[in-house]
């Protein structure tokens, strides 16, 4: 088997630029790796003799993990195909790069399990949230811990032996105290479900939410990941990946939080919640900015209420504020600048890449 090289130069990253795969075809790739996956970490549990634990964990799996959108795990699979050499594509390292990508899924699932309940949420992905289930309940704090775990069980069982495993592990670490930092923003400036403190409802405190509760692990970890399994270490590559890449995830949050209001739950696959929630979201913060003192007062007595009459006011008042132009105006202009720095990275970088993520988040809606 080709192991993914240590060191990496400008001509042999941009030797890739050339391979591309739809979305749809890796999907498929993707998920038929998933039974691998699930018999993979119940091996690791019926070696440990307890076998109504090990049942349980496969139901577990299925449940949360496969039946997402698989954006991010498909992420790491299209940028290793973008940054590997020739030699390194082999059909073995394609396939660990989609058991990595299952790891960045399963960071994902155990991530919303623990959100879903903090956040009191109905739905997740068209269905009930996990621990909604058959009166589940709290005990899905421990069903999450079991999908955090499973990542490290199958970085241990299929990179252990290679150059890139503890770079791989370290940036599974590193994300998730990032990502768990900014949920710990998130619940202060909700309150932890109380009334929420709308002085906190800064841009300052918004855009440091979204860094770090979605978009390091959103859009840079899975090419970090990728990068270092295609033996990318140089740092220059990894900062410009990330500055372009913390972008996009901003773009990405800001339309989460519109479509939370805006969207169609058809669609979307969830009920927006964020107004009766009390979140920190983009519209709360630009309305904050741009409300009359009488406005101001609209927000502070209907914002993080169930009270379906109030929850139409804040829409109300979001709408007489004129929030959903002004995301149209945000949308276009983030678009151009983000093409425009896409186009200044440099270091070899495939420009395609980045375009390609863009352009899958690009007026999305879902």
């Amino acid at each position: 088997m080709s192991e993914p090289a240590s060191s990496h130069s400008v001509n042999t990253v941009t030797q890739a630029r050339s391979r591309t795969v739809t979305s749809r075809d890796e999907s498929r790739e993707m998920m038929a790796v998933w039974p691998d996956v699930v018999r993979d970490l119940t091996d690791a549990g019926r070696h440990l003799d307890v076998p109504h634990a090990t049942k349980w964990m496969a139901k577990v799996l299925q449940y949360n993990v496969p039946s997402g959108k698989k954006n991010r795990g498909l992420a790491v699979v299209y940028a290793f195909k973008k940054l590997a050499t020739h030699d390194q594509l082999t059909e073995e390292n394609v396939r660990l790069a989609r058991i990595l990508g299952w790891c960045v899924e399963l960071y994902q699932a155990f991530f919303l399990v623990e959100d879903d309940i903090m956040d009191g949420a109905t739905t997740r992905r068209g269905q009930p949230c996990w621990y909604r289930q058959n009166n589940i309940g709290l005990s899905a704090i421990n069903d999450g811990l079991l999908l955090e775990q499973s990542i490290f069980q199958l970085l241990r069982t299929h990179f252990k032996d290679k150059a890139c495993y503890l770079n791989l592990v370290e940036v599974f670490h590193e994300n998730i105290l990032k990502t768990t930092m900014g949920q710990t923003l998130d619940l202060i400036s909700t309150h932890f479900g109380q009334k929420p403190k709308l002085e906190l409802f800064t841009m300052d405190q918004y855009n440091a939410i979204v860094k770090y509760k979605t978009a390091y692990y959103s859009f840079v970890m899975p090419v970090s990941l990728a990068m270092y399994f295609a033996g990318i270490t140089d740092p220059e590559m990894h900062r410009q990946a990330k500055t372009i890449l913390l972008e996009m995830g901003h773009f990405f949050q800001v339309q989460d939080d519109f479509l939370d209001c805006y969207g169609d739950p058809e669609v979307t696959g969830k009920i927006g919640t964020d107004i009766q929630d009390g979140k920190c979201s983009w519209l709360a913060v630009v309305a904050l900015q741009r409300a009359t003192p009488a406005q101001k007062k609209i927000l502070e007595e209907c914002y993080g209420s169930s009270d379906p009459a109030k929850v139409d006011r804040v829409k109300q008042l979001y709408n007489s504020l004129g929030l959903q132009t002004t995301y149209s105006v945000y949308e276009e202009e983030s678009y151009n600048l983000m093409n425009t720095h896409i186009q200044q990275i440099s270091r070899g970088l495939p420009h395609d890449l980045f375009f390609k993520f863009l352009e899958k988040i690009y007026r999305r809606d879902s």
